[in-house]
């Protein structure tokens, strides 16, 4: 039996809610500094049917640094706050909905 999404009433096999999402999620980009004056970029405003693991990794290999996810955000090591934005329009994220502070 296929399962139905109950958002969009489609079948989940066609992955159609997770562009719809990217589409919905305010996400609010801004750099804090941690121990001994280091820099990281945080992202948050994710909505649970992204994939914060695959896009943490594909952060991470982008912009050569480490990082990590927990339930709602990523952290990414370093300043790369002016970057991130073209980074998420790429992956599908709408630039109307994502803020740089």
């Amino acid at each position: 039996m296929v399962e139905i999404d109950p958002l969009t009433g489609l079948p989940k096999e066609l992955g159609i809610s997770e562009a719809l999402s990217k589409d919905q999620q305010v996400i609010v980009v801004r750099k804090d500094k941690r121990k001994f004056g280091k820099v990281i970029t945080i992202i948050q405003g994710f909505n649970k049917d992204v994939d914060l693991k695959a896009l943490t990794k594909q952060l991470k290999t982008r912009f050569a640094c480490g990082g990590t996810y927990t339930e709602d955000s990523i952290e990414l090591q370093g300043d790369h706050t002016n970057k991130v934005k073209k980074v998420l329009v790429e992956l599908g994220f709408n630039p109307d909905n994502i803020t740089v502070e």
